[in-house]
């Protein structure tokens, strides 16, 4: 059975616009998670850009960027403090990846980034932070600036409020990943939620 030439262009110009709005897709939707339960593989490359510039402040008041960090790998976690459970663990698991790669810690910072600057107030971090690593940083900022750095990071957090809570009474729904940057604050990996301390260990000596 033959088809008649027009017919054979309508074919082929149809196959050209699939192929092009699949690649587009692709490419539109390849970061990490954003869902607290979502993950993408580890360790592979990204295509799309993770980081840059922000202006935050730390947990004892110090208004800092991303170039106080510059020459040092970055542990960045995104979470809050009335978190129940996830974001005490997750942040623990980091403290004792860094405790067991030895003297290669020295060059990698732990970072907390709240995505509820809200409550977070930079007081009331430099309180939190006491109950985990000792080097964990720890950093809040107007929402906007929050909402910046998030945004650059392909983070997604938002409010979760039960039925018949005061205003006060929420939690925050939001991406569980833990990025890791080089000293160039070029993005390197990022581990998932639920990886063990171990695993950790042996991701980040490959990175370091």
């Amino acid at each position: 059975m033959s088809f008649p030439p027009s017919r054979i262009f309508a074919i082929v110009i149809g196959l050209l616009v699939a192929a092009v709005v699949i690649l587009l897709l692709r490419v539109v939707f390849d970061f990490p998670p954003a869902s607290t339960g979502a993950s993408k593989p580890e360790g592979g490359p990204s295509r799309t850009v993770i980081g840059g510039p922000f202006t935050l402040v730390d947990h004892n008041g110090k208004t800092v960027t991303e170039r106080d960090f510059a020459g040092r790998s970055m542990l960045i976690y995104f979470g809050f403090t009335y978190c129940p459970d996830v974001c005490p663990n997750t942040l623990t698991v980091m403290g004792e990846a860094l405790n067991k790669l030895g003297d290669k810690a020295a060059s990698v910072v732990p970072i907390l980034v709240t995505v509820d600057p809200e409550r977070d107030t930079a007081e009331h971090l430099k309180e939190y932070v006491r109950h985990f690593h000792p080097r964990l940083v720890a950093l809040t900022g107007t929402t906007d600036q929050v909402a910046d750095v998030s945004r650059k990071y392909r983070v997604y957090y938002a409010k979760v409020r039960p039925e018949g809570a005061g205003e006060q009474e929420y939690l925050m729904d939001h991406t569980s990943i833990i990025y890791l940057m080089g000293p160039d604050g070029q993005f390197r990996t990022h581990f998932s939620h639920g990886i063990d301390a171990d695993g950790m260990v042996r991701r980040l000596k490959d990175h370091l």
